[in-house]
Protein backbone atom coordinates (compact mmCIF):
# COMPACT_ATOMS: atom_id res chain seq x y z
CA UNK A 1 0.00 0.00 0.00
CA UNK A 2 1.10 3.58 -0.98
CA UNK A 3 0.67 6.45 0.85
CA UNK A 4 1.62 9.82 0.85
CA UNK A 5 2.78 11.72 4.16
CA UNK A 6 4.28 15.46 4.32
CA UNK A 7 7.39 16.07 5.91
CA UNK A 8 10.06 19.11 6.53
CA UNK A 9 13.39 19.20 5.45
CA UNK A 10 16.10 21.88 5.94
CA UNK A 11 18.71 21.97 3.61
CA UNK A 12 22.25 23.53 4.10
CA UNK A 13 25.63 23.99 2.51
CA UNK A 14 28.68 21.90 3.59
CA UNK A 15 32.46 23.10 3.73
CA UNK A 16 32.82 20.65 0.63
CA UNK A 17 30.49 22.68 -1.90
CA UNK A 18 27.80 19.65 -1.17
CA UNK A 19 24.28 20.86 -0.21
CA UNK A 20 22.59 18.15 3.05
CA UNK A 21 19.30 17.97 3.50
CA UNK A 22 17.93 16.46 6.65
CA UNK A 23 14.48 15.31 7.20
CA UNK A 24 12.88 17.07 10.76
CA UNK A 25 10.57 14.61 11.79
CA UNK A 26 13.51 11.31 11.54
CA UNK A 27 16.93 11.57 11.28
CA UNK A 28 17.38 10.83 7.69
CA UNK A 29 19.39 13.03 5.48
CA UNK A 30 20.56 13.40 1.96
CA UNK A 31 23.60 14.54 0.14
CA UNK A 32 24.09 16.55 -3.56
CA UNK A 33 25.78 18.80 -5.50
CA UNK A 34 22.89 20.90 -5.90
CA UNK A 35 19.85 21.56 -3.76
CA UNK A 36 17.69 19.18 -6.07
CA UNK A 37 19.83 16.46 -6.46
CA UNK A 38 20.28 16.41 -2.53
CA UNK A 39 16.34 16.59 -1.88
CA UNK A 40 15.90 13.66 -4.18
CA UNK A 41 18.46 11.59 -1.77
CA UNK A 42 17.13 12.39 1.11
CA UNK A 43 13.06 11.31 -0.81
CA UNK A 44 15.05 8.31 -1.46
CA UNK A 45 16.30 7.41 1.81
CA UNK A 46 13.49 8.19 3.15
CA UNK A 47 11.42 5.61 1.16
CA UNK A 48 14.33 3.25 2.27
CA UNK A 49 13.68 4.37 5.71
CA UNK A 50 9.98 3.58 5.95
CA UNK A 51 10.08 0.44 3.71
CA UNK A 52 10.98 -1.10 7.80
CA UNK A 53 9.75 1.47 10.05
CA UNK A 54 6.53 2.95 11.07
CA UNK A 55 5.49 6.73 10.54
CA UNK A 56 6.29 9.41 13.15
CA UNK A 57 3.20 9.95 15.36
CA UNK A 58 1.39 12.97 13.81
CA UNK A 59 2.62 12.43 10.47
CA UNK A 60 0.12 11.52 7.62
Amino acid sequence: MSRTVSLTATVTPDEEGFHVARCVQVEVAGQGRTVDEALADLREALELYFEDQSLPRGVW
